[in-house]
């Protein structure tokens, strides 16, 4: 007898407000140079803000480009 394939799960995709993409879902991920990245995890988080140090993986240098630029506002420049 054959085991029945495993039932694929739609990937679903949420963008954060100022913050990256969460991806669920997915096995791969593929950047804008056309590379793939595999996914070890249930959902990951996909920057959009292009300042990770572990691209194309969020690690929350926006949450600090904010900051600078709320503090640059506040000070009128």
């Amino acid at each position: 007898m054959t085991a029945a394939p495993a039932e694929r799960r739609p990937v679903v995709v949420t963008a954060c407000p100022d913050g990256p993409v969460l991806v669920r879902g997915a096995d791969v991920v593929q950047d804008a140079d056309g590379a793939s990245h595999a996914v070890t995890r249930p959902v990951v988080a996909v920057c959009t803000c292009r300042r990770s140090g572990r691209m194309p993986w969020c690690d929350g240098t926006h949450k600090a480009v904010e900051r600078a630029k709320r503090r640059k506002e506040q000070q009128g420049g």
